[in-house]
């Protein structure tokens, strides 16, 4: 039996507790994804594949399920300490092929930054796959916020969380993530 998603949709969350563990658990019931049995997949995005809202997404599934998803996460238990999870989508104008997505996690960086970087990266594959040369400072167009590649338009975007460390030294984990639907 083939399996391809047909819906997608993204999310994030941000948990803090005493333990990594329990940091992570709370930033997945903030993501709204923490009763699903997740299975973490590589970074395709399928053919033919609409992205949808969370709320329509979630929706569509069943505590205990088990649900394939992208996820990005980055934690952290130094106080102040400024972190990003990011997972960027890059979509080929032409729906037949696939596109990528792309984990980006990182201390340091802003949510722009980190999100930006993850569409870049996504943009990047894509480009590998269509056999086209590609600069991210060139292949940009501002003015339509769009990719070029090779005279054909990529949609990207992402979805980013970021957050600092808790004050008193308590795990904190930010996380993003693609969740996959049949």
């Amino acid at each position: 039996m083939s399996y391809v998603p047909k819906k997608i949709f993204l999310t994030k969350g941000i948990g803090v507790a005493n333990e990594k563990l329990t940091s992570f658990e709370m930033a997945l019931r903030n993501a709204d994804i923490a009763c699903y049995n997740l299975v973490r997949v590589s970074s395709i995005f399928p053919p033919h594949c609409k992205i949808v809202t969370k709320a329509q997404g979630l929706r569509e599934l069943t505590p205990g399920q088990i649900v394939h998803t992208v996820i990005s996460e980055c934690s952290s238990n130094e106080p102040y300490r400024q972190m990003a999870a990011s997972v960027g989508i890059a979509i080929p104008s032409d729906p037949t092929i696939y596109g990528y997505l792309s984990e980006h996690h990182s201390f340091g960086q802003t949510e722009r930054v980190a999100g930006d970087y993850a569409e870049d990266l996504a943009a990047q594959m894509l480009a590998t796959i269509l056999d086209v040369p590609f600069d991210p400072d060139s292949s940009w167009d501002d003015r339509k916020e769009t990719w070029k590649i090779s005279n054909k338009i990529v949609k990207t975007k992402a979805i980013t969380e970021t957050a600092k460390g808790d004050r008193r030294g308590r795990w904190t984990t930010v996380l993003s993530a693609a969740v996959l639907l049949p």
